[in-house]
């Protein structure tokens, strides 16, 4: 879960401010994307059991951490997740944000003259 934070943090300090926009013009910039991960993992917080308000980005990450660490491996606190699934979720929503900001950053590929339904395709053998 660290090591994702870690990723998060890398990719969006590297980016500029304002990401490539995707095919139809939409797209969050980099300074939305990351609120939206913060937000997100205050919600998450709540399926742990935890109440956070305006901790600092690196109190509510300590927290989550902690909860996850103190409890027993199935434990869903009645209305939330089991930690498993809460480890591997929160992770997962954040790596795809740093992702999409990765993606977003980098130039777009250039297209080839020819559709993909004209281009040869090599034989199976």
């Amino acid at each position: 879960m660290a090591a994702s934070w870690t990723v998060l943090d890398e990719v969006a300090a590297a980016a500029p401010p304002s990401l490539r926009k995707g095919p139809r013009g939409g797209g969050r910039d980099r300074g939305a994307v990351v609120r939206h991960v913060a937000e997100a993992e205050l919600a998450y917080a709540r399926k742990l059991g935890l109440k956070l308000g305006a901790e600092t980005t690196a109190a509510r990450r300590a927290a989550i951490l902690g909860a996850l660490r103190a409890s027993t491996a199935n434990a869903d606190h009645d209305t939330g997740w089991p930690v498993p699934y809460a480890a591997r979720r929160i992770a997962w929503h954040v790596l795809d944000h740093a992702w999409e900001i990765e993606d977003r950053t980098k130039s777009p590929r250039p297209t080839s003259s020819r559709s993909a339904k004209t281009r040869k395709r090599a034989p199976n053998r």
